[in-house]
């Protein structure tokens, strides 16, 4: 991969990582309230203009992964408690906590805590967005209607990251812990195992029902 698409900013604690791949510029870095990030500067990004503690915590707002760091002192980034879906309105699948996404590029590690998933089907990044959405008129308002089988604490099922297979032409696969929450912010469905659309066409959305193959849908 190219050295341009991702940048690295050093700071003598802790650096900052960007991946131009996974940008989808939802800009919760250039509007914290802190001078992190400033557009128009050069560079654009200096850890040092801030506590270490802020810097992590500003990365890790970013949905996408395209921001994470590398604590000096040797402390990675940790997974949020709860792995979480959240679906967008007419836009992307953000999903939080400890991920497990087969074929994520090695140098992408910001992917493993936070990633924005393409819903709309035109993504030219597939598994991930990147605001092709917009351009093809998705539109989805984010509701959920199921509530799912629920989390069961007891279940072997239950342990363990949160593993998301994209099926060759098909939806993407989720194996283990997972609350959706709707585009309201109501967490929704609850379970261990769901297949989501990625192709747009769904009529039962954010869920699977086949209608990829009716389409001819190809993620490639």
């Amino acid at each position: 991969m190219s050295d341009k698409m991702i940048h690295a900013y050093s700071g003598d604690e802790i650096d900052v990582h960007w991946d131009k791949r996974l940008c989808i510029h939802i800009s919760e870095c250039v509007q914290a309230d802190d001078p992190l990030f400033e557009v128009g500067r050069e560079p654009w990004c200096v850890p040092d203009e801030v506590a270490k503690a802020e810097v992590r915590e500003v990365c890790e707002r970013c949905p996408s992964g395209a921001l994470s760091y590398v604590d000096k002192d040797g402390t990675p980034e940790q997974p949020a408690s709860e792995n979480t879906g959240q679906v967008v309105y007419n836009g992307p699948l953000y999903l939080s906590g400890e991920l497990d996404i087969e074929g994520a590029p090695e140098d992408m590690p910001g992917v493993r805590f936070r990633a924005a998933l393409c819903r709309c089907g035109a993504s030219k990044n597939k598994p991930f967005c990147d605001n092709s959405h917009i351009a093809a008129g998705f539109e989805d308002f984010g509701a959920i209607g199921q509530s799912g089988p629920g989390l069961d604490p007891g279940s072997a099922a239950s342990d363990g990251p949160l593993k998301i297979k994209a099926i060759p032409d098909g939806p993407l696969k989720m194996e283990g812990r997972l609350t959706l929450k709707a585009a309201s912010g109501r967490s929704a469905w609850q379970g261990t195992k769901t297949a989501l659309c990625r192709c747009g066409a769904s009529k039962n959305k954010p869920f699977c029902d086949a209608s990829h193959r009716a389409i001819g849908f190809k993620s490639d």
